[in-house]
């Protein structure tokens, strides 16, 4: 099968490409690295999906303005559908996050609006939606980093290893469309300041961890739960203790 992938350069797009890849698939990465802008759409977008049979859409943007997250995925959603109207590209598999729809704040306010997008859409479609992926702790530790700390969110997650979420993208791709399937999340819940804590004592730094409250919704969201799985979720088998050491041996192979 040919499937294009819209985010196929990021953390869970790079699992995708390679696992499709690995199971006999045809890939087709759509980023502006490789001359194809989401946000713009037009001919060139129609032109990349020409004889792909689906798309998977995990493109993201960092950012926690609602304003910029929805902006930012009404436009990847909207040229992505009329693409694959154009192009006849029968299934669109687009991931989302446990929690968004109820959220609906901050950057889960633009997941939301992908949400009721893809459902709205009239096309063949599948949804997953996971949980934080391992690797936002890192990213966590990264952007929250300041004055010599961490300052990390107030925050319950159940994180899951990308590269299984990856694994069920592809699974899902190459099947019929299924409209919304269970969730997916970690083996786990856990404290994100924890976990950043513990990934950069891993990287060698001994820099503090502080967490703090989120205000609004979403901050109340990333505390009360919501973003946890509810009954029915699978559950994938990597522990972020067993990925952290995983990609520092990794990282130490390089």
């Amino acid at each position: 099968m040919r499937i294009a992938v819209a985010g196929g350069t990021g953390v869970l797009g790079r699992h995708v490409v390679r696992l499709a890849r690995e199971g006999g698939h045809e890939p087709v990465v759509l980023s502006r690295s490789r001359g194809v802008d989401l946000r713009e759409g037009g001919e060139s977008l129609t032109a990349a999906l020409a004889g792909c049979d689906a798309v998977v859409d995990v493109a993201s943007v960092q950012t926690l303005s609602a304003k910029e997250s929805t902006r930012f995925f009404r436009a990847v959603t909207e040229n992505l559908i009329r693409a694959e109207i154009t192009a006849g590209v029968r299934h669109h598999v687009a991931v989302s996050i446990v929690g968004a729809l109820a959220i609906d704040d901050g950057y889960y306010a633009g997941k939301a609006l992908q949400e009721r997008l893809v459902t709205a859409s009239g096309t063949g479609w599948t949804m997953l939606r996971a949980t934080q992926f391992h690797e936002f702790a890192a990213q966590t530790a990264q952007t929250g980093r300041m004055l010599g700390v961490h300052l990390v969110p107030q925050m319950r997650s159940q994180p899951v290893a990308a590269a299984e979420v990856a694994a069920e993208v592809v699974a899902l791709a190459t099947g019929a469309p299924r409209g919304l399937v269970a969730d997916l999340a970690g083996p786990r819940q856990e404290s994100m300041p924890d976990l950043v804590r513990r990934f950069v004592r891993a990287s060698g730094s001994r820099r503090p961890v502080l967490s703090l409250p989120l205000p609004g919704r979403m901050g109340r969201g990333l505390r009360d739960g919501t973003i946890l799985p509810r009954e029915g979720a699978r559950l994938g088998t990597q522990t972020f203790d067993q990925w952290l050491a995983e990609s520092q041996g990794a990282g130490a192979a390089r």
